[in-house]
């Protein structure tokens, strides 16, 4: 490959999801001249198909609705959820910088947020959880302010979108659900199928920009109004480095090489190894032929940036509770022949589903978080067996809330059945022959689950019996949101396979986000942000956001920071 040119800027990032965009953003708002290079011909990375909430404690927003802790409830919480996976540096380093954070991007960028002052921890029963207060999400962006960039934002995750547009959380979600049952919930249904299909009309994609998406459009916006040299189809193919200090890096554009030196250094934030099928057998016990694992991160997030810290010298920590976050996830059969990987965040704690395995039996109180599900099966399934579970429910809970991708009224079931999605049985017993389940297990358990689920308890597994399961419920059953009956054929199940919505195994660092090597010692120039940072939560997942909310905040920190070297050096050479 020929070399095209040689560049220069301040600050090098690559990658466009949050942390790398965020790490943009801050450092050309602090007046540094920054480059990011995303190998994709869209921006936004793993972030613009996420929920988009981020763990920020203490956050401005939570303080400002008068909810008040110290940092010491909340560390109290996270030594007690990592345990010896706790890193003192950098949790304290994350508390202090996190709701500077959101306090920078509210007062100087596009990027707005909403509360998540109701959302609980994931786990209410340990000391020092919340009820809320922990949580922020991009606020909902409309796509034409961004101009013509809005043809490079990633779109949504096609199986969790409906036609391209975007479902927010919380009361958007309600109002689909109850579309059939709320003329107040259609009329909102109907305005925003219309107004999406108007924007389809018009601009060839969805502008109601919700969640992840709309934090993606959002940092995009930001970073093209300060003038961040935005770079499509640029993959990343080596560091550059002069006595052991990162310089830049060489870049592939339109099949030639570009090397862009960094006067202050290079970021990186390509989104982890979910489809690094070398690493996946390396890392994931359960999956020796690198390819049963099934993420629901974007295919082209195959490793690049561990692979580049690597050859400079650097560590990937695998030493972590568990390498990925963990979500279940359905394969959707496509057209073209390949599949789709649906995580099932939301139906799982809706009164009247179960999970069993393949002998008919449960395994986990299907309410608590999507990491604890998959971590749940994989210690239930015994060695070398394949780990499979099924999601069971009878028709009026399908019809109500759906499950997986087969959507709940008024949408028909026909083709999700057709298509060998959704399995359906008039009986239990038929049902169970039609997955390869054990009937006399499946009919013992459900008759086991429904003679408590019909007082509302569930005496396995406590499901309905923390914060976190009450708010996934449905606050219209009582006395349990998280807990009915399942008793009216016919009955409906989905195939469920462990996946993840992305990698928490990546590169060493310390509290400022530099990239350490195999003896702890720092790679001068070279900083690691988002999934190509080693999760500061050791491999545990303690609440929602914790992926987005460090990436957003050790992005912030690593612009800011370079912007305050780059200036105190300028000022040493001038004196």
């Amino acid at each position: 490959m020929s070399v095209l040119s040689e560049e220069a800027c301040d600050l090098l990032v690559i990658g466009s999801g949050a942390g790398g965009l965020s790490a943009a953003v801050a450092a050309a708002w602090h007046g540094l001249e920054v480059i990011v290079v995303e190998k994709e011909p869209v921006f936004g990375g793993t972030t613009a198909w996420s929920g988009g909430w981020m763990w920020v404690p203490r956050n401005p927003l939570a303080q400002e609705a008068g909810i008040a802790e110290d940092q010491q409830t909340i560390r109290t919480y996270l030594r007690h959820e990592l345990g010896n996976h706790y890193e003192e540096a950098r949790i304290s380093a994350f508390l202090a910088a996190a709701p500077e954070m959101v306090a920078f991007f509210r007062q100087h960028t596009a990027v707005q947020f909403i509360d998540g002052n109701k959302i609980p921890d994931m786990h209410g029963n340990t000391p020092g959880a919340a009820q809320g207060g922990r949580s922020v999400c991009a606020a909902p962006y409309d796509g034409r302010e961004l101009g013509p960039l809005a043809g490079k934002l990633r779109p949504p995750l096609p199986e969790i979108s409906l036609l391209g547009m975007g479902i927010a959380s919380g009361a958007d979600f309600a109002h689909f659900l109850n579309a059939a049952r709320s003329w107040k919930s259609f009329a909102h249904v109907t305005r925003r199928i219309g107004r999406h299909a108007l924007d389809l009309a018009l601009q060839g994609r969805g502008a109601q920009l919700v969640n992840g998406n709309a934090l993606a459009a959002r940092l995009l916006k930001s970073a093209d109004d300060l003038g961040v040299d935005l770079r499509a189809q640029a993959p990343a193919r080596r560091l550059l480095s002069r006595d052991g200090v990162v310089t830049g890096a060489a870049v592939e554009q339109d099949g030639q090489e570009i090397r862009i030196r960094a006067r202050v250094g290079v970021v990186l934030a390509c989104g982890g190894f979910p489809h690094d099928y070398e690493r996946l057998k390396q890392l994931v016990p359960h999956n020796p032929e690198g390819r049963a694992h099934w993420s629901a991160a974007p295919s082209t997030n195959t490793g690049d940036g561990l692979r580049l810290g690597e050859s400079v010298g650097a560590l990937v920590d695998a030493r972590l509770a568990a390498p990925c976050a963990w979500a279940p996830v359905s394969l959707v059969p496509r057209k073209d022949g390949s599949f789709g990987h649906f995580p099932h965040l939301a139906e799982r704690a809706k009164p009247g589903l179960i999970a069993v395995t393949a002998d008919g039996r449960r395994f986990v109180n299907e309410a608590d978080s999507y990491y604890d599900y998959v971590d749940a099966l994989l210690k239930a399934i015994p060695a070398g067996a394949e780990p499979i579970s099924w999601l069971i429910c009878d028709h009026r809970f399908q019809r109500r809330y759906g499950l997986g991708f087969a959507k709940p009224a008024p949408l028909p079931l026909a083709p999700y059945i057709a298509s060998g999605y959704l399995k359906r049985g008039k009986t239990l017993s038929e049902l169970a022959h039609n997955c390869g389940i054990d009937r006399d297990g499946l009919a013992e358990t459900v008759a086991r689950y429904n003679k408590t689920a019909a007082h509302g308890r569930d005496p396995q597994f406590h499901r309905g019996e923390t914060p976190y399961n009450r708010m996934g419920g449905d606050a219209t059953v009582k006395p349990n949101p998280s807990v009915a009956p399942i008793e009216r054929g016919p009955f409906y199940a989905v195939r469920i396979v462990p996946g993840s919505l992305g990698t928490f195994a990546g590169l060493k660092t310390d509290a400022r986000a530099n990239v350490l090597d195999a003896e702890g010692r720092t790679i001068p120039g070279l900083f690691a942000v988002g999934a190509d940072m080693a999760s500061i939560m050791g491999g545990t997942y303690p609440a929602g956001g914790i992926n987005l909310g460090p990436a957003m905040t050790f992005g912030y920190v690593v612009g800011r920071d370079a912007a305050r070297k780059f200036k105190s050096e300028k000022a040493r050479a001038r004196s």
